[in-house]
């Protein structure tokens, strides 16, 4: 009997550790990303739609919450590749108001619980609110989605309505577990 052993590839890529496994591929060219004003607007377009609905939604009193994402949602992991990364700007504001009018704040990220302190401590040190923080589980290799939809029904099943899911790819978003979903700009996978 012959037994083949994979091991997961491990490396640093725009500021965070990276799990994966199988062979490496090459990757297909990925658009261009605009400059960091231009995203920062386009963020802004969106984060705005997000403030006019959950100052509406939030005035409803209940156990409720917000779920972001991080890489290239809360934090500019693009446009600033280093362990301490900067927040946005437009989603930190976001975060902020949805925690003032009494909603609970969630991160749910693709990034390995091997960088679970170095993340907690960068989102907690550029200002958010964390009441939570989901993370991919060591040694899981399930699809991104599957995993984010996981956490989003572990947050449910705290009695939480997640009223809000904003991330930048439509892993982050879909699979339910969200009233309603806004997608920051991603420009065709530049900055996933």
């Amino acid at each position: 009997m012959t037994i083949t052993l994979r091991f997961a590839a491990v490396g640093l890529a725009a500021g965070m550790l990276v799990l994966g496994a199988g062979t490496a591929e090459a990757a297909p060219a990925a658009a261009a990303a605009p400059s960091e004003s231009v995203w920062i607007a386009d963020v802004t377009t969106v984060t705005d739609q997000a403030t006019a609905y959950l100052q509406q939604r939030l005035a409803n009193p209940g156990r409720n919450a917000i779920v972001l994402d991080i890489d290239n949602t809360s934090l500019e992991t693009y446009y600033h590749p280093q362990w301490t990364t900067p927040a946005t700007p437009p989603v930190l504001e976001l975060a902020k108001l949805a925690k003032a009018d009494g909603a609970a704040v969630f991160f749910v990220t693709d990034r390995t619980e091997l960088i679970r302190s170095v993340t907690a401590d960068n989102l907690t040190d550029v200002g958010y609110p964390v009441d939570g923080l989901s993370m991919r589980p060591l040694f899981n290799f399930d699809p991104a989605q599957v995993n984010k939809t996981k956490a989003r029904a572990a947050i449910e099943a705290q009695g939480y309505t997640i009223v809000a899911n904003i991330g930048n790819n439509t892993t982050d978003l879909d699979g339910g577990h969200a009233e309603r979903t806004f997608k920051l700009p991603d420009y065709n996978g530049a900055l996933s």
